[in-house]
């Protein structure tokens, strides 16, 4: 059975942060609130890692277009 990448997402809205990796170098990790067919995500209680340091956002919307990829995050 071949999954498709928008049902994996789907099984990981409001669970266990996920990890969004983005141009530049950035990675931010929180809940995934919902997504559309451009990977624009909603993430909820985000936090960006800077230097080693998790900085607090709040709720992001990010754009698709810097997307590199989206993984389960690790605790």
């Amino acid at each position: 059975m071949t999954r498709r990448p928008l049902e994996i997402l789907d099984k990981a809205l409001n669970q266990k942060p996920v990890i969004v990796s983005l141009k530049g170098g950035r990675e931010i990790r929180g809940i995934l609130q919902g997504y559309d067919v451009h990977m624009n995500l909603v993430l909820d209680n985000a936090e960006e890692d800077i230097d080693g340091v998790a900085e607090k956002r709040g709720t992001l919307i990010v754009r698709g277009d810097n997307v590199i990829y989206i993984s389960p995050s690790v605790e």
